[in-house]
């Protein structure tokens, strides 16, 4: 059995979610998550869009998510594997390289990460800051397509990168409600990558698959091929918005058009009869109102194809239309409804549709509670402690940038070898900030994707 127990922190837009859990063999000799402590708080005003926009209320929330988990678990709660995300959040592909110092011998693992740590200083706009940095394809001297470096003799060490850049303000708030609670951040992951951790297998992501993370106020999107991730995107529409178009579709209170959502919510209009209704409590005073389930279902299945469209307008813009054999992964509170991957099957045409449940987790009641799409994220967020994104790379986040001071302060020196030499800078032309409209957004997702190949392979 590992001693070391991880805490996983997802900071949503509906809820804040703290997972305590340690990896432990089963009697398979299989790795499995043992969920020692679950804590949950339901946000009515903190984050919005997957934004940290009221730190007072996020504090709050996480004190008493993380609480309660501490309390389930027997521990006491320091460091945390904490999510961000947000609309605000992009992709930009770069590329970068540099000179190694000693050219008789084979590129080391120090090389790829000076690689790394000097792409997180790559030029942005003032108000972007870059979260994650990806590899996909390095190149050593010359040599293009390579999968993995290390070993291999070279002078000239190079990748093409995903550079995942976020609203410097919003991971500065993030921050901030760690530091709030006396915590320290250990990574900080988009919410889609630690989700994949706790859905995908590893087939599908050598095969090819799209991770599609439906939450309360964002849709994530993450794409792999080839056992790497290849692209990523964000879309300001989710389960919230599914919430909202109930209520104005009916004419009821938000409250009650999410518990319509949840306890009778479908994807499939056929499901229900004409004349099937419930009654909605009214105002002080008013009779209660009858909403017809057919035109709930209605009003789902429309907005559910208009996410569908939207993945399937970026799949075919990311340039792996056709390559995904691993088919569509959805997760996230949202892929519960029913009817959900008949939806995106029939709008994507992508024949393999599945719904995503954490997996490998070692039975227990806890484990029964997480075992949902709704808590992907705070299960990754665990196996983020055990397992990485990218076998060939040895951290996720900056290290710069692990915690929040109140006072600006300089980067600290680095601690995982000397400076990197120096790299030949290729500039980076940030993507088009998102527009509003959904329709603009369609258009916008339909243009082919600057910097990339319309056939990787």
């Amino acid at each position: 059995m590992d001693d070391k127990i991880i805490v996983g922190l997802d900071i949503g837009s509906t809820k804040v979610c703290a997972v305590a859990g340690r990896v432990v063999r089963n009697n398979k000799d299989q790795e499995t998550l043992e969920v020692l402590g679950v804590g949950e708080t339901y946000l009515a005003d903190g984050v919005t869009k997957g934004t940290v926009v009221n730190v007072n209320n996020t504090v709050s929330a996480i004190r008493r998510a993380v609480g309660e988990a501490s309390n389930q678990a027997n521990i006491n709660i320091q460091l945390v594997n904490v999510s961000f995300s947000g609309s605000h959040v992009m992709s930009i592909k770069s590329s970068g390289n540099i000179t190694r110092s000693s050219s008789g011998d084979e590129v080391q693992t120090e090389d790829i990460d000076h690689l790394l740590s000097d792409m997180y200083r790559t030029s942005v706009p003032a108000d972007k800051e870059i979260i994650h940095v990806l590899p996909m394809d390095f190149v050593v001297d010359g040599e293009t397509n390579i999968n993995q470096p290390v070993g291999r003799n070279g002078v000239k060490l190079g990748a093409d990168f995903q550079l995942i850049t976020a609203q410097a303000n919003a991971a500065r708030n993030v921050r901030k409600c760690i530091s709030r609670n006396n915590l320290q951040q250990e990574t900080m992951m988009l919410s889609a990558l630690a989700s994949g951790l706790a859905v995908l297998t590893d087939e599908e992501k050598y095969a090819g698959v799209a991770l599609v993370d439906i939450g309360g106020g964002t849709t994530e999107m993450a794409i792999y091929y080839r056992n790497v991730l290849r692209h990523v995107a964000v879309f300001p529409w989710a389960g919230n918005s599914l919430t909202s178009d109930i209520q104005a579709g009916c004419k009821i209170l938000p409250n009650q058009a999410e518990q319509l959502k949840k306890k009778f919510g479908s994807a499939n209009p056929a499901e229900y009869n004409i004349n099937e209704v419930v009654a909605v409590p009214g105002l002080s005073n008013k009779k209660p109102k009858d909403v017809l389930l057919k035109n709930v279902a209605v009003i789902i299945e429309d907005r559910l194809r208009e996410i569908a469209a939207l993945v399937q307008a970026e799949i075919i813009r990311s340039g792996y239309e056709g390559k995904l054999l691993g088919g569509i992964v959805l997760t996230g509170g949202t892929a519960l409804i029913p009817g959900i991957e008949q939806i995106f099957g029939r709008v994507t045409g992508v024949e393999e549709v599945r719904v995503g449940f954490p997996e490998h987790l070692e039975p227990n009641g806890r484990a029964d509670l997480v075992g949902d799409p709704a808590y992907a994220t705070a299960v990754g967020l665990v196996w983020a402690g055990y397992k990485t994104i990218d076998n060939r790379i040895s951290f996720i986040s900056d290290p710069s940038r692990a915690t929040y001071n109140e006072e600006p302060a300089t980067a600290p020196p680095r601690t995982y070898g000397p400076p990197p030499p120096a790299r030949e800078k290729t500039p980076v032309v940030p993507e088009k900030e998102p527009k509003k409209g959904l329709l603009s957004w369609l258009k916008d997702a339909l243009q082919p994707m600057r910097g990339s190949e319309t056939d990787p392979y």
